[in-house]
């Protein structure tokens, strides 16, 4: 446990007094220090490379006119976990939906489809010698794919045949992985850019929670549990026009935003062969602790039209209860209808308890508000410009460009979203939960200055780290 730097409950009252209020930080996730969405689900759990891990969308702090968003999968890939390493999955659809009129239901899809070559299948090598580009003949192992972007008017192709930047394999093979990381920056029209290859895990936070919230002894936190690791990452920059409703980012600010995996074949649901949804992620937490055990697998194949049938979940978390067992904290009343808000409407003065306008699209002025559907996504309002100096604790650290308006990669959702659930945006909250957290303040290496954003994948193997 940590001291708090001020108090969170005065720079919320801050926030609110721009109109913008930080106590949206009451997200749907009530929860301790634990992963974002790795291993979930018990299904999702036994296919990693189809695990959507992470989510993030914020605006392009070097591109303010443009929204960047960054999807990750297949978590806790070790850096040396040869001779296949770590592909991207075949015959499966990776998803960005974007919903800017609030129906729960895309309006864009950004699909990647990935497929797999060899140079030479009578070796045993991911790379036959030195390489030193992604055309180089000695990457032997090298994947491509197609983006689509899927509209009700139709679909284009905006890439065909872009190129994944290939697993880090060390040194000795890729003596200069940055320079083959950033040739698979493409570019997929004006102002757009995609990447897809391997990066570090951004994000941080200390998993030993799941030894019963740390056993009662708080003193034990602050090991980054993700240090080491890489994750399979997709990007994608793209003008804020591309998203808004009607094409207009300055009328109709904000958006939701969630990924899928879907499978040819997957038979969770429908038919033998057809392309069913396996894993989908919109905020951070949400199936990890708040789903109970016996619906992970329900939600990661519903539709966010269906969420209302998840609410029981979030008007009564079970985290709080077990703090409240552990630590003595006393749980917040139920029902928590300011978490409903949050979760499935986005915060708006006409949403909900939480009187003040943030990333609802009920904001967008030309949203029919009849034709709102409750769902949960993560939200961002585009018109919130980056800041000059961000705040790791986002919205409640003052920071109205953070988390949960959006996600950046140096956010730290944990500690905000533990305080939140914890109570310290209601009134007269336990001064023990103003200094909750986990004691993992950042990732433990930097991330890049431009897009794709992310940090180079690690090398070391982890039992070094």
């Amino acid at each position: 446990m940590r001291s708090a730097q001020s108090d969170p409950y005065r720079r919320l009252l801050s926030a609110a007094s721009l109109g913008i209020s930080a106590m949206c930080l009451a997200t749907l996730a009530p929860a301790p220090s634990t992963a974002s969405s790795h291993r979930e689900a018990p299904l999702i759990a036994s296919t990693p490379s189809l695990d959507n891990t992470d989510l993030y969308a914020f605006v392009s702090p070097d591109a303010s006119d443009t929204v960047t968003v960054v999807a990750n999968w297949q978590p806790f890939e070790e850096p040396n976990g040869g001779p296949n390493f770590y592909p991207f999955a075949e015959n499966t659809a990776h998803d960005i939906n974007i919903d800017n009129n609030g129906d729960a239901k895309p309006d864009v899809i950004y699909r990647w489809m990935f497929r797999t070559t060899y140079r030479n299948p009578n070796t045993f090598l991911y790379n036959t010698g030195q390489v030193t580009s992604l055309g180089d003949p000695d990457l032997n192992i090298r994947q491509f794919y197609t983006l689509q972007r899927i509209t009700p008017s139709g679909t284009k192709s905006i890439l065909r045949t872009a190129q994944v930047a290939p697993s880090f394999t060390g040194e000795a093979s890729m003596p200069n992985y940055g320079w083959l990381s950033n040739q698979a920056v493409t570019s997929a029209g004006a102002d757009t850019r995609s990447f897809a290859g391997q990066s570090d895990d951004a994000f941080f936070a200390d998993l030993r929670v799941f030894d019963l919230l740390y056993g009662g002894d708080l003193s034990k936190v602050g090991h980054d549990t993700l240090k080491g690791y890489n994750v399979n990452t997709i990007a994608l920059q793209v003008p804020k026009s591309d998203l808004a409703l009607k094409g207009n980012a300055t009328r109709n600010p904000v958006v939701g935003i969630w990924t899928t995996t879907s499978r040819v074949g997957a038979s969770m649901r429908g038919k033998p062969g057809a392309m069913q949804q396996v894993s989908r992620l919109g905020m951070p937490l949400v199936n990890e602790v708040v789903i109970p055990l016996g619906k992970k697998n329900e939600f990661n194949a519903t539709k966010p039209t269906d969420d209302g049938k998840f609410a029981p979940y979030v008007t009564n978390p079970e985290v709080p209860k077990l703090i409240q067992a552990l630590y003595k904290i006393p749980a917040p009343a139920t029902p928590r209808t300011d978490l409903v808000e949050v979760f499935l409407t986005g915060v708006c003065e006409a949403c909900g308890p939480v009187k003040a306008n943030l990333n609802s699209q009920q904001l967008n002025k030309d949203v029919a508000k009849k034709s709102f559907v409750p769902s949960e996504q993560l939200r961002l309002n585009m018109a919130v410009p980056p800041a000059d100096n961000p705040n790791r604790l986002g919205v409640v650290g003052g920071d109205l460009a953070g988390f949960p308006n959006g996600r950046r990669l140096a956010d730290d959702v944990i500690d905000v979203t533990l305080q939140a659930a914890e109570g310290i945006l209601l009134p007269n909250p336990p001064a023990a939960v103003k200094t909750l957290g986990d004691g993992v303040d950042s990732n433990n290496v930097g991330f890049r200055h431009s897009f794709p954003y992310v940090a180079l994948p690690n090398q070391a193997s982890v039992n070094q780290n």
